[in-house]
């Protein structure tokens, strides 16, 4: 299926700790075999690049690889940008840098910050996902809990769609709904019997899910 000018979406993927665009692999093809365009790669130290973690300090080193890519975006072309778990975290602050290339932000079962506190504060809330990462600077605590909020002028201008993955096991939906709660979004979408790899478990029912907000942007 070829889909041409308006009718096509740029989905810009961005991943969750410790993975890499490898998590993505059943979601593109969907994707794009409804006519879209997809894009997955690896942020700093992650997937096949050749950092290790140690060698990146900053939220800001470990988001590089999107920010890179936000800039390469051409004026008037938006995308709508997906994270997964800490992924929410990068797409976050690419909405705040380059809100006017965003049409949607869509946080799929992912830590969402808001407009108020440190970028670390949601973080600070679900301590049993850094027991299960418990790969050294992972979270980038040190660095969000460093950084300024983000801006209403810029993250807070992005349309924001929420994600809820209901058997997650990792980021609990209680807590999903906490973050929605802290941090009102324009919509909330809810994907039924998946886990936390919703893109692994499920890639059919999220990519109708994706499918749906996309069509709902202007």
């Amino acid at each position: 299926m070829t889909l041409t000018g308006d009718e096509q979406t740029h989905f810009v993927l961005v991943h969750g700790a410790c993975h890499g665009a490898w998590s993505w692999f059943k979601l593109k093809p969907l994707l794009e075999a409804a006519g879209h365009r997809v894009t997955a790669f690896d942020l700093a130290a992650s997937g096949t690049d050749t950092k290790v973690i140690q060698q990146v300090t900053t939220i800001s080193e470990y988001t590089k690889p999107l920010l890179d890519l936000m800039a390469t975006i051409s004026p008037g072309e938006k995308v709508v940008l997906v994270g997964h778990s800490l992924g929410g975290i990068n797409i976050a602050l690419a909405m705040d840098m380059f809100p006017e290339k965003v049409s949607v932000g869509v946080f799929l079962s992912a830590f969402m910050p808001d407009s108020v506190n440190r970028p670390s504060y949601v973080l600070n809330q679900d301590r049993e996902l850094g027991k299960i990462l418990i790969r050294p600077g992972s979270l980038f605590l040190k660095s969000l809990s460093e950084a300024r909020p983000f801006t209403k002028e810029g993250y807070g201008s992005v349309k924001r769609v929420f994600v809820v993955c209901n058997e997650d096991a990792a980021i609990k939906k209680e807590f999903q709904e906490w973050m929605i709660n802290n941090n009102p979004v324009d919509e909330v979408k809810h994907l039924k019997g998946v886990d936390h790899m919703s893109m692994i478990c499920d890639p059919n029912q999220l990519s109708v899910c994706l499918l749906d907000i996309a069509l709902s942007c202007p």
